[in-house]
């Protein structure tokens, strides 16, 4: 059996307080993008994971589609052992929630193939021990996102006719850093109905904290958002805490504007 984990971007992104737990409170509205890992699975005699495509940093055994299927193997001591294959296409560290969805597709795959009659809370709840972008992929549609970025709301946006342009310098931003530039408190905007506003109306009221102190240190994130803008994006912005950066297209963007960009271009729809 075979699903395809999609990225995700942020529509704003506000970094709102600090927890007791040691995580930041934040606001932001998470949106499904086309753009695709590939992750198999079959029943095997012992439980293996590997990959292909993009290199995975780290320890296989940290790997979100392994931590997955333990997580309900506890559960579920009958689950048989299983066989993983993922295709890494979604690049990593980048803002756009890849392994959070390779492990939430994980989570589905599994109680699907083996009939574990497991609900979307259930799933949801499975995801949040995953990591903080988890709970998003189960559901995977537009959602209004608070606390950890584990309480979801979701949200009527459409944003099916336009095309989007991801642009990914290869800029490793440590996230601890990244935090450590931002006084976090309350953002004073009204983030859901900023996005019921039309999309040509955001790029002077739908912000994400990280991208100016991260542009200061990285200037190529500016420069990226600026081009992107010249080439006629409505609305662009950096997803996470970057260094990925996106740009709203009203329109199909011709093939050539990949030439534009150093480092890995994507266009979805």
């Amino acid at each position: 059996m075979v699903v395809f984990p999609n990225c995700k971007i942020n529509l704003g992104l506000h970094i709102t307080g600090k927890r007791p737990d040691g995580f930041h409170s934040l606001e932001t509205v998470f949106y499904p993008v086309a753009l695709t890992d590939m992750l198999e699975m079959i029943t095997a005699d012992a439980v293996s994971f590997q990959s292909t495509g993009l290199h995975i940093p780290g320890a296989t055994d940290n790997n979100l589609c392994l931590k997955a299927y333990h997580i309900l193997k506890n559960d579920f001591p009958d689950l048989p052992p299983v066989q993983m294959h993922l295709h890494k296409i979604i690049p990593m560290g980048a803002g756009l929630g890849g392994g959070s969805a390779d492990g939430a597709f994980a989570l589905q795959l599994i109680n699907n193939k083996y009939k574990l009659g497991l609900s979307t809370e259930q799933l949801i709840a499975y995801a949040a021990k995953l990591g903080s972008d988890c709970p998003f992929f189960i559901l995977n549609q537009a959602c209004y996102a608070t606390g950890r970025g584990e309480i979801l709301q979701p949200v009527s946006l459409d944003l099916s006719g336009w095309y989007f342009v991801l642009v990914n310098p290869s800029i490793h931003v440590n996230t601890k850093w990244a935090f450590e530039q931002i006084t976090p408190g309350p953002s004073g905007k009204d983030l859901l109905a900023i996005i019921q506003s039309p999309v040509d109306e955001w790029k002077d009221s739908l912000s994400n904290d990280f991208e100016a102190p991260i542009a200061k240190a990285y200037p190529a994130i500016q420069e990226i958002k600026d081009q992107l803008y010249a080439l006629g994006a409505s609305y662009a912005a950096m997803s996470g805490s970057g260094s990925t950066l996106f740009g709203l297209f009203n329109h199909k963007p011709a093939s050539s504007v990949k030439a534009h960009f150093k480092g890995s271009v994507y266009i979805a729809s």
